[in-house]
């Protein structure tokens, strides 16, 4: 019979594999979509605040933006002014406080975040493609679980 020590050093080394896989995987998904996203000329960092802000009931100041990301401003900055540059968000003053400014979503925002999601779901297919539907299936069962668990300690 194993001892507790070792059955707890075989679960730990268990573990470490699966979050190993995880995380290869996630840098293949993340390749992924930065192939599918090129041809866009947005790049995955883009593509994440555009879906950001367009989720907010009303613009979002660039600190709401730097919060919800968990980035510095200042990153916020660099993504906004490249995402104005192709037309995709706009700079607006807070009507009821002009010092402070919200990042508004365009018409040509809301086209690409139709293109984007199409190129995520490339990309996602690219990685799902070896996976049965069966497979695919599980797998969805699977990351649900992991990914409505609440999120007691952000990584």
């Amino acid at each position: 019979m194993p001892s507790t020590d070792s059955s707890a050093a075989a679960q730990a080394g268990a573990d470490s594999a699966v979050a190993d896989q995880l995380l290869s995987l996630t840098r293949r998904l993340h390749r992924a979509q930065k192939r599918h996203f090129e041809p866009l000329g947005m790049t995955p960092a883009q593509s994440r605040l555009l879906r950001t802000v367009e989720h907010y009931d009303t613009p979002p100041r660039m600190a709401d933006l730097a919060a919800r990301l968990e980035v510095v401003p200042r990153a916020v900055t660099t993504l906004v002014d490249a995402l104005e540059e192709h037309g995709a968000v706009r700079r607006a003053p807070d009507p009821s406080n002009r010092r402070v400014i919200r990042i508004e979503l365009t018409g040509e925002g809301r086209a690409i975040l139709l293109k984007l999601r199409a190129a995520r779901r490339a990309a996602a297919e690219d990685i799902l493609k070896p996976l049965t539907a069966r497979q695919r299936e599980q797998l969805g069962g699977l990351l649900s679980t992991l990914v409505e668990r609440p999120d007691d300690h952000r990584c």
